[in-house]
């Protein structure tokens, strides 16, 4: 060995390095520190504040942005290794393996057996299940954070897997949430799993539907809160398995979109004893047994695709149609980032509320020491009435005030609904005349933006005359807004037509606050109010932007990119998008917002219906068409907002409004053409900004600045054909 002294002094710093690395804690890979947390049912914020950092130094930590240091570092690692001893995986985390196994408590020698909320048939207590990652997601070395901008390497698309044959006599690995028949004796999973049908099972629905409640098939997926239920399992039958089951390929009830009573296969269902809900056997029946306190649940939801179970408008053309390993990973991934599918998209937003706050719970009662319902604190317990003005004209409520030929005035009802507005063309400047295109730009996910911290009602509504205003109360309230000036060529924040209002009329509580925020008097006659309150929709937001958050990461677009990548890669996903399959996932969850938003209002059904007598959506705790009214006033409000910016820091006016939707004049054919910037060049603060994230705006659509006039000069709205078709055909 050399006696060079430049050369100890190097070996030994290099030796001190050693030691130094060989002495630090060893932490699980960020993947695996998540699940430790998520499986032991703490928040980021309770890491956060034992470990006495923010939430967001958890969050950098769990998605491998940052390390941490001592001291925090050996805390953190004794919590991470104490966690692992309780929460051990029962097989290693793989990216194409489906959820994660939910961990199961069975009381022992001493343990008493968990009591059952009768309501929902659920045990409690209940311990708070993990959040299980989507199928086929990349590899953790791959992994983007999209929610909080973190990003790695760009996601690969996943190997495909060997399928593999799980016999019917032994258990399927993990909990799954669906499967796909196809009338063979295997039923197609996630990740090319093939699951073996007991005998019949493929013919016979009852046996089938036996073997999906069965723990052979472990067709199930976790609770999204403690006090909820696991989710059904889902059965998805694609053509040849209808025929199977002796279902015919179309139904002849095009109307009603149900099988008749007196079917074979539904008179074999009622033989062992299973019954259907009251919308019966249609593209989505599902198939029960009432709980009992020894069977508990006993339910399946079943999706029939022949039968038009997945609406192109949501899930878009031809997906019915995909082979069905591709099918039941499109509708896993789904269903591990929103929820297993328990209807149209509509039905699915709406469930998902109450899955993420269930109205009830088990709870001791104190003085009889026995166990018995209660309801969970924040969550819709009880349908209410609504108040007169927010219901609509089929309601009895209104039926019992006016007769049925009676058109309900701006005094008489709530009228909050999207903006559907275009600029007079006599009203366009020679400056506007020059430009040479009109753009559209489209914010996303704008009524799930409008939800996030919206404080709503949870209780009924009471009157009173000649009220204060307050901002923070929800509600609906009568005011004259008439009088305030207005621009012509903006629209007028307070109708959805864009017209500036004529006399006294119900507004929602955004509304008025936007009309104070904007420094104008509010005085309202009479209200009807709901103190008892909360952010009821939180829960249900973070879910679907961390969804559509993923899902949009997955298909190479994050919040790290600049404006410029942003709209190349939004460009190059509408033609040729890194993974082709996840797009009817995308579409779906944006689906499920508008859906869920509009299934608050569900209105009367069928020809059988007769104006003024209650319809079955009024049972539900969660019809109410005043949070519906909220949140359409807020997306409303939270547009003008950033079109006044505009309009006033760069005088940028819209010729047209549709829902969330803005179309203005451009010298070119990109947004950056026309979207203001500040002196260093960035985003105009408070106007609308380039990005994916919810609230942010993205390209619609561009066309001539002809056609755009022609469009104004006929009366119709170009927002609604900026695309080169009408929006509503995508459900937009």
């Amino acid at each position: 060995m050399s006696n060079d002294p430049e050369q100890t002094t190097l070996f030994a710093a290099v030796d001190a390095l050693l030691e130094e690395a060989a002495a630090q804690d060893t932490l699980p890979h960020p993947d695996e520190r998540k699940r430790l947390r998520e499986a032991a049912g703490l928040s980021q914020d309770q890491i956060a504040k034992a470990l006495s950092v923010r939430r967001e130094t958890v969050t950098s930590w769990e998605t491998g942005r940052t390390a941490p240091r001592p001291p925090k570092r050996a805390a953190y690692a004794r919590l991470l290794q104490g966690l692992s001893t309780l929460h051990t995986p029962t097989s290693p985390p793989s990216a194409t393996s489906g959820p994660a196994p939910a961990p199961t408590a069975e009381p022992g020698p001493s343990q008493e057996p968990a009591p059952r909320d009768t309501v929902n048939g659920v045990n409690a207590p209940l311990p708070p299940a993990p959040t299980i990652n989507a199928v086929n997601a990349p590899p953790p070395s791959s992994t983007i954070n999209a929610v909080n901008g973190v990003n790695a390497a760009p996601p690969t698309p996943p190997p495909s897997p060997t399928p593999k044959t799980t016999p019917h006599t032994s258990r399927t690995p993990h909990p799954i949430p669906l499967a796909v028949l196809t009338g063979t004796p295997q039923a197609h999973a996630a990740g090319g799993l093939l699951l073996d049908l007991p005998p019949k099972a493929a013919t016979d629905l009852p046996t089938l539907i036996a073997w999906a409640l069965s723990p052979d098939a472990n067709l199930r997926s976790p609770r999204l809160h403690r006090n909820g239920k696991d989710g059904d399992p889902l059965l998805v039958l694609t053509a040849a398995a209808t025929e199977a089951l002796g279902l015919p390929l179309t139904l002849e009830d095009r109307r009603g979109l149900r099988l008749p009573d007196n079917h074979p296969v539904l008179k074999l269902l009622a033989q062992h004893k299973w019954q259907l809900t009251r919308r019966g056997f249609g593209p989505w029946p599902r198939v029960y047994r009432p709980a009992t306190p020894t069977t508990g649940r006993q339910c399946v939801q079943l999706a029939v695709l022949p039968w038009g179970a997945l609406d192109p408008r949501a899930w878009g053309e031809d997906t019915a149609d995909l082979p069905a390993p591709e099918l039941a990973d499109l509708l896993t991934a789904f269903a591990t980032r929103v929820l297993t599918p328990r209807g149209s998209t509509a039905v699915t937003g709406l469930e998902l509320m109450t899955a993420l706050r269930p109205p009830t719970r088990a709870a001791r009662n104190p003085v009889t020491h026995t166990w018995e319902s209660a309801p969970v604190p924040g969550s819709l317990t009880r349908p209410v009435d609504p108040a007169p003005p927010e219901a609509p004209d089929e309601h009895p409520v209104v039926a019992a005030l006016y007769p049925r030929a009676h058109q309900r005035t701006p005094d008489q009802v709530l009228d909050e609904e999207a903006y559907d507005w275009i600029r007079d063309p006599q009203l366009l400047t020679d400056d506007e005349c020059t430009r040479t295109h009109a753009v559209g730009i489209d914010v996303n996910m704008a009524f799930a933006a409008a939800a996030n911290r919206l404080t709503v009602g949870l209780g009924p509504a009471s009157h009173t005359t000649s009220p204060r205003f307050d901002p923070k109360t929800p509600g609906c309230w009568l005011a004259d807004l008439s009088s305030l000036p207005q621009d012509p060529r903006l629209p007028s924040p307070f109708t959805p037509h864009g017209r500036p209002p004529t006399g006294p009329a119900w507004y929602a509580t955004p509304t008025l606050a936007y009309a104070q925020e904007l420094g104008h008097p509010v005085h309202p006659t009479e209200a009807w109010l709901r103190p008892d309150s909360g952010p009821y929709l939180d829960a249900w937001y973070t879910r679907l932007r961390d969804a559509y958050m993923a899902t949009m990461a997955d298909l190479g677009i994050t919040p790290a990119l600049t404006e410029a990548e942003f709209l190349k890669a939004m460009a190059e996903m509408a033609t040729a998008p890194r993974h082709p399959a996840l797009k009817p996932v995308l579409s779906a969850i944006k689906s499920t917002v508008k859906g869920g938003i509009g299934k608050l209002r569900e209105r009367p059904q069928g020809a059988g219906y007769r104006h003024g007598e209650p319809w079955p959506a009024l049972e539900r705790p969660t019809w109410r068409p005043d949070i519906r009214a909220a949140v359409i006033a807020t997306a409303r409000v939270n547009m003008h907002r950033k079109m006044l910016k505009l309009a006033t820091a760069a005088g940028q006016y819209p010729i047209a409004v549709l829902s969330d939707c803005a179309v203005y004049l451009s010298p070119g054919p990109s947004p950056l053409d026309f979207l203001p910037r500040t002196p260093e060049g960035k985003p105009l603060p408070g106007g609308f900004r380039l990005g994916v994230s919810p609230g942010m705006v993205k390209h619609e659509g561009t066309q001539p600045l002809l056609w755009a006039v022609e469009m104004l000069d006929s009366q119709l709205n170009p927002a609604r054909h900026i695309k080169g078709h009408d929006a509503a055909a995508d459900g937009e």
